[in-house]
């Protein structure tokens, strides 16, 4: 690992303005920190950087529940991956239990107090207040001095980050409060409808594109970890590809805008949804992006040191000596053995596993599994480091059985510990910290491969072929030839993207989210957007609840 190389990347732990946020009491209550005198604070464009744009950046990832983008439990990872199909975290007898949690998650039965749900408003409404913050400085210093032009290069960077988070919020809350300045009082607050918060993300992205760096965000440099032009591009083709999700109003009545009737507006040329998803999927192969070939080409996006890779967009660094940030999930679903086989103490947490809906999509314990299958999940007799790993409490090889999952299991149950498919998409580092939690791999946001199955999808749903998209990403892994149809497209995703975050969304856009599955029923479709936690909604009078949920 280059560490000098990393540290290039302008994040601050020490010299950057620091803010606390609790949305428990005002999601805009703002508490600043800040130890530095302002003169010296902002007293060259490096400084001004460090703390109007850098100290942002130290917020995407974490080291404690409830926050960053992905890499932490408890927060908005949590709430994508496991009320979907792809992922479960059952109760094994005495152990993920917490009184229900992961249960009500998985069958939908969240309601309104749910404190996932409230820790993730609280973060993406956290980072917004300190964009907001750095945008008032920005607009203030360069009012002192017009001829800077670095002052809208760093705001445009902050509308960008602003924006990602806001998409966030308009993906899992929908109807929600867009607030753009820190100068903003609680009662001037208004809720906006859903189509309103998609089309104020698509304006921020449209205007932020021109001043946003050309660089690889997932390259070590300069521009390492922060957003640039295919970041914002990757955002803008996600915002097209759901824009009938987006745009609508009322999610509860089964009928969505036409997708041909959303316009978006690219390079100066009225495009449909699909044909704006399909043109920012090409400008982001236009920045130099492709799928990585070859044995590993797959697995190279998730090995150790995946800094540089082709593929991979926008990630979250990953250096335990340098960041705090960390990634939970291996330990969190490997079997306690496991973990300690791997050389960490506490072992693993022995919790998330693969549905039986995606081992089937898989095609565990056919002739023909997907190749992906032993490049995405642990299953069967569990090596490390070529030895089989022994189950401590048997005497014999530890196991894991895919098609044993379930729900809940009690203490009777003689596969409860060993149910399962587990992650594997990550690679082991043998040099991480914190028990195997913070190891070197960067964490990937966003990569190339969604790109490609975005672009097939759009084109389908636009009535053309995405059969060239769809091959290029299965024969990559050498899968066999699959027809380009709607169906295929959103198992693919399953197939290429598991354990990264889009499953929720995804079923979302194809109507497929309420479906019934494996240990849970049919569900309501209001179910697909996430409540406002009732502790938000007490002291914020200015806000209703979503349709469908009571206080």
């Amino acid at each position: 690992m280059n560490v000098t190389m990393k540290r290039k990347l302008l994040y601050s732990f020490f010299i950057a303005a620091a803010m606390s946020f609790s949305g428990c009491s005002s999601f805009l209550e703002e508490n600043p920190v800040d130890q530095m005198l302002e003169s010296e604070a902002y007293k060259n464009p490096e400084m001004i950087y460090l703390n109007t744009v850098a100290n942002l950046y130290t917020k995407i990832g974490a080291d404690a529940g409830g926050s960053g983008l992905a890499g932490t439990d408890r927060g908005l990872y949590d709430l994508n991956t496991f009320c979907a199909d792809d992922a479960i975290l059952p109760t094994r007898g005495g152990d993920w239990d917490d009184g229900g949690l992961w249960r009500d998650l998985f069958t939908h039965n969240w309601g309104v107090n749910n404190g996932l749900i409230i820790s993730t408003w609280d973060y993406l409404y956290g980072v917004i207040v300190q964009c907001n913050q750095s945008i008032d400085k920005l607009t203030e210093l360069k009012e002192l001095d017009p001829s800077n032009e670095y002052f809208d290069i760093y705001k445009a960077e902050v509308r960008g980050i602003r924006a990602m988070y806001y998409y966030y919020l308009l993906d899992m809350f929908a109807r929600v409060p867009i607030v753009e300045s820190s100068l903003t009082q609680m009662k001037d607050v208004k809720q906006s409808e859903r189509s309103e918060v998609f089309n104020f993300v698509k304006k921020e992205l449209e205007e932020s594109i021109p001043l946003l760096a050309d660089e690889k965000s997932a390259d070590q440099g300069e521009y390492y970890g922060r957003m640039t032009k295919a970041a914002a591009y990757f955002l803008m083709a996600k915002l097209a590809l759901n824009a009938e999700v987006y745009t609508d109003n009322d999610w509860t009545d089964q009928s969505r805008p036409d997708g041909k009737n959303i316009k978006f507006t690219v390079d100066g040329t009225e495009k449909n949804c699909w044909e704006a998803t399909v043109a920012y999927c090409d400008k982001i192969k236009e920045c130099g992006y492709s799928l990585n070939q070859g044995t590993n080409g797959f697995l190279s996006n998730f090995v150790v040191n995946n800094e540089g890779s082709k593929e991979n967009i926008f990630v979250i660094p990953m250096d335990p000596a340098l960041y705090k940030a960390r990634n939970m999930y291996l330990v969190r679903s490997r079997h306690y053995d496991v973990g300690k086989a791997l050389g960490f103490g506490n072992g693993g947490w022995n919790g998330s596993a693969a549905t039986i809906e995606a081992m089937k999509a898989f095609g565990y314990g056919t002739a023909t599994p997907d190749p992906r299958l032993e490049l995405t999940y642990y299953t069967g007799r569990v090596v490390v480091n070529g030895q089989e790993v022994i189950n401590s409490e048997t005497g014999k090889p530890l196991e894991y059985l895919p098609m044993a999952i379930k729900l809940q299991f009690d203490k009777s149950d003689t596969s409860m510990k060993m149910a399962g498919a587990r992650m594997y998409k990550y690679a082991d580092d043998p040099t991480a910290t914190e028990d195997g939690q913070c190891p070197h791999n960067d964490w990937v946001l966003f990569r190339y491969a969604d790109v490609v199955l975005m672009r097939a999808e759009a084109l389908i749903r636009n009535g053309q072929s995405g059969q060239a998209d769809l091959d290029e990403v299965r024969n990559r892994v050498g899968a066999p030839h699959a027809d380009a149809t709607l169906s295929n497209l959103l198992k693919e995703r399953m197939l290429e993207l598991a354990w990264e975050g889009w499953r929720r969304q995804d079923l979302v856009r194809f109507g497929k989210f309420n479906d019934a599955i494996t240990d849970r029923p049919k569900t309501e479709a209001y179910l697909q957007v996430f409540p406002i936690h009732a502790n938000t909604l007490a002291v914020n009078q200015n806000l209703t609840q979503n349709p469908g949920y009571s206080k």
